[in-house]
């Protein structure tokens, strides 16, 4: 299966994200997909956890197969990358995900980049993740704006991204104790 049939379909599978997560636009050049959590823990641990995305990006959404072979350095120009094992047949290789434009520790991260599939069109895509003191612990933020040209329709696959992102968010927020709502 392709790679942007393989992201349709696992958006297909993902089960609603018990964070709010959501397509707030979409139209043939583009969309924005937005989400929030909130987490017992505070903003300092929130913010190391969330620039080590090898503790909680799921191996199915990387392109090693093992998030193990992903880190991300915080600071401006710095890569969001991946290792890619090679073997012996074909030697090592590596993938940026995305690039870091904004850090602010324990405020926000902003990188931009395709993530999956998005990578091998004319898109690119600006991720933003806000941290902010909420009640002892930290509401997490996201919003990622992806625009361009692409050889297939943006509208129809908004929500396989909305789902993937929402994904790694929520593992991130139950890693860190997700704010259960009453």
């Amino acid at each position: 299966m392709k790679p942007l049939a393989c992201l349709i379909a696992a958006g297909a599978l993902i089960s609603p994200a018990s964070a709010h997560s959501e397509v707030l636009q979409s139209d043939a050049s583009g969309f924005v997909v937005h989400g929030e959590a909130d987490v017992e823990t505070p903003l300092a641990e929130t913010w190391a956890m969330l620039v080590q995305p090898s503790l909680y990006w799921s191996d199915a959404h990387s392109w090693s197969g093992d998030v193990a072979n992903m880190s991300l350095s915080p600071v401006a120009g710095g890569c969001f990358c991946e290792a890619i094992p090679g073997n012996e047949v074909r030697p090592d290789g590596s993938v940026e995900h995305m690039r870091v434009v904004m850090a602010a520790p324990y405020r926000q991260l902003t990188m931009r980049g395709s993530l999956g599939p998005l990578l091998t069109e004319a898109l690119t895509g600006t991720l933003t993740v806000q941290l902010e003191d909420y009640y002892g612990g930290t509401r997490i933020t996201w919003d990622y704006l992806v625009g361009g040209y692409a050889r297939f329709d943006l509208t129809e696959l908004a929500p396989a991204v909305d789902g993937v992102i929402a994904e790694q968010m929520n593992a991130l927020a139950d890693r860190l104790g997700r704010v259960r709502e009453e």
